[in-house]
């Protein structure tokens, strides 16, 4: 067995000290090494760089200890049991690093438990020690390790996992926290909230998240892969992500995310529902992910990257039923949903990216891309999430077609986890194109084969007529009403009188606006206009933040303009000619006045 003891030995330097001792060290001399990234966040992140010293000895005697490279050490070859000891800095405040104060500590084994090369398949134990100190007398732990006889539940003590890949699967919160308990399906789950809050409605939200387990663990099919779940929870001013793991999942969310027991019992504000689509989204991927996975993530090489064009599918589908859930689950209305619904199509309208990039090439490239955003981003980058979602939807709605609604997405996805997620094989790329092609029978073969080529490969629009009649709703685009109109559901749809644009998104500023993005095309990028320009005056009025849009809606298409702005530290002037902002913002309502019976069983709803 190879063992870790770890303890946050100065929470306020943001200090954690590890000791790993290998029992039956390689006699040529023992490899350890970091990871250079976290599984579910695609991108090289060198954890190895926080490491602050190593030291190694053997029945009392120092060992040299030699880097071999940027995350990897081999230790002078010894005989007997093998002692590593080193301190890691913490204070990377995301769910894919390690985070340390005198308020609680947050770890990935990625950051901080050196892999021993040769011996990942071995068990490994893992003593977590309580920070010396009244002031932490209250802490707990939480994890989906496994406690060791003796160890009580959220208590400091022993854990253990049956090999390195699940050590690395499992973060760890310590803190003063809020434990909210449940079952699903008989499954033991546990909301943990650390952080300050208002007073949180603690039973609504224990409520919503047994109906969305619940769902999830239905729509694969019982029983669940995993004994028992953690939401690990960081609740900040301003707040939000999340990171799937094999039982648990690391989040972060604003204080406003959370229900309150001031909040009407009929209405999910729109800052909850963000919060509950961000939980069903990391618990499906308990499944699509965590257990189905890509056959080059089978086993992980957290070394290096490792390049898959299938992330539209497990981020994009996933993306597709986080929402879907809470309204098929009856926490959201459907005019929720449809609202959701419609902001993602926006994202992908106003992304020029997709005229660029295809979704595959997004998912292949996101180490370098997609996680690596600059300001063109908006230009170049398409999301796989959004995109992918929207692929999803398509692609539901095709089977139910080509199968007189016999079949759906569900088929497949229970497919997936049957055949491979439940039986450890990764897929491969054309996996789920090959099983589609059986599910929907020989005569539909060219018309599935002709939707997977345009959506998967190539950056043709999607066609979203289609199904949208099918349900028996409408989508129109228009001009964004205002900076915040992402989009919406309205039972009529009323046009909004059109509106003149730049092209840029931008930021308040001590003296006007920072440009942010410039789209391409736009008459902002026509007349020269820069990310990160300061903008001051239009004609010769000073620009101010709160009320530019407002002003620049005062102008008709054709009008043209002079701005001033900064580049660094020189003064730049702009000629522009306003021109009609683009139709980007989608907007759904009913054909018919109301839903038809294919939206009711598509929703789960009764009208």
């Amino acid at each position: 067995m190879i063992q870790y003891k770890i303890q946050a030995v100065n929470p306020n330097a943001h200090l954690f000290e590890v000791t790993l001792t290998i029992a039956n060290p390689a006699t040529h001399g023992q490899v350890c090494y970091l990871p250079n990234w976290i599984p579910g966040s695609y991108m090289i992140r060198d954890f190895a760089k926080h490491l602050q010293w190593i030291k190694a000895e053997s029945k009392s005697k120092n060992i040299t200890i030699k880097q071999l490279d940027k995350s990897t050490w081999q230790c002078q070859p010894c005989s007997e049991e093998l002692m590593i000891t080193y301190q890691v800095y913490a204070w990377d405040l995301s769910v894919r690093g390690a985070h340390l104060d005198q308020t609680h500590g947050f770890f990935n084994g990625t950051s901080v438990f050196l892999a021993v090369e040769g011996q990942e398949q071995q068990k490994y134990q893992v003593e977590i020690v309580k920070p010396s100190g009244k002031q932490f007398d209250n802490w707990q732990v939480a994890t989906g390790l496994q406690a060791i006889s003796g160890t009580e539940e959220f208590a400091f003590g022993l854990y253990e996992a049956a090999d390195y890949d699940e050590l690395i699967d499992c973060p760890v919160e310590m803190a003063d926290f809020t434990i909210i308990s449940f079952d699903a399906c008989g499954v033991p789950h546990h909301m943990v909230l650390t952080g300050r809050f208002n007073k949180l409605d603690g039973q609504r939200l224990k409520n919503d998240l047994k109906k969305i387990c619940e769902h999830h663990i239905h729509f694969f099919g019982k029983p669940a892969p995993m004994q028992r779940y953690v939401f690990m929870t960081y609740v900040l001013g301003k707040g939000f992500g999340g990171l799937e793991h094999r039982n648990s999942t690391a989040l972060h969310c604003s204080r406003e995310d959370l229900p309150l027991l001031s909040d009407s019992p009929d209405k999910v504000k729109e800052h909850y529902q963000t919060f509950l689509d961000l939980c069903s989204h990391e618990y499906f991927h308990t499944w699509n992910i965590k257990r189905i996975k890509p056959s080059i993530f089978v086993p992980y090489d957290t070394k290096q990257e490792s390049y898959s064009e299938l992330l539209w599918a497990f981020e994009g589908i996933t993306s597709y039923y986080d929402s879907l859930a809470c309204v098929q689950a009856g926490i959201i209305s459907t005019a929720n949903y449809l609202t959701a619904l419609a902001k993602t199509i926006t994202s992908v309208r106003r992304s020029k990216g997709r005229q660029i990039q295809s979704v595959t090439d997004s998912s292949f490239n996101a180490w370098t891309k997609y996680y690596k955003q600059d300001e063109n981003a908006p230009n170049a980058v398409i999301s796989y999430y959004t995109k992918g979602a929207l692929i999803a939807f398509c692609l539901d709605f095709l089977i139910r077609q080509k199968t007189a609604d016999k079949q759906t997405l569900q088929d497949v996805m229970q497919y997936l986890w049957l055949n491979f997620g439940a039986k450890g094989i990764g897929i491969e790329n054309d996996t789920i194109q090959n099983y589609v092609l059986e599910l929907c029978g020989i005569e539909s073969q060219k018309d599935i084969r002709v939707f997977f080529d345009k959506a998967l490969y190539s950056t043709e629009e999607l066609d979203l007529d289609t199904p949208f009649a099918a349900l028996g709703l409408e989508l129109n685009y228009q001009a964004r009403a205002n900076k915040t109109d992402r989009g919406g559901f309205s039972a009529e749809f009323k046009a909004a009188k059109a509106k003149v644009g730049l092209g840029i998104e931008y930021t308040s500023a001590a003296l006007g606006i920072k440009v942010k993005n410039v789209y391409l095309n736009s008459s902002a990028s026509e007349a020269g206009i820069s990310a990160g320009d300061q903008l001051i005056s239009v004609n010769g009025l000073k620009i101010s933040h709160s009320d530019f849009e407002q002003n620049l809606q005062t102008m008709e298409p054709g009008d043209k303009i002079e701005i001033l702005g900064f580049r660094r530290d020189e003064l730049m002037q702009y000629n522009l000619k306003i021109v009609k902002a683009e139709d980007d913002t989608a907007y759904i309502s009913y054909s018919n006045g109301s839903p038809n019976e294919l939206l009711k069983s598509w929703l789960n709803i009764d009208s």
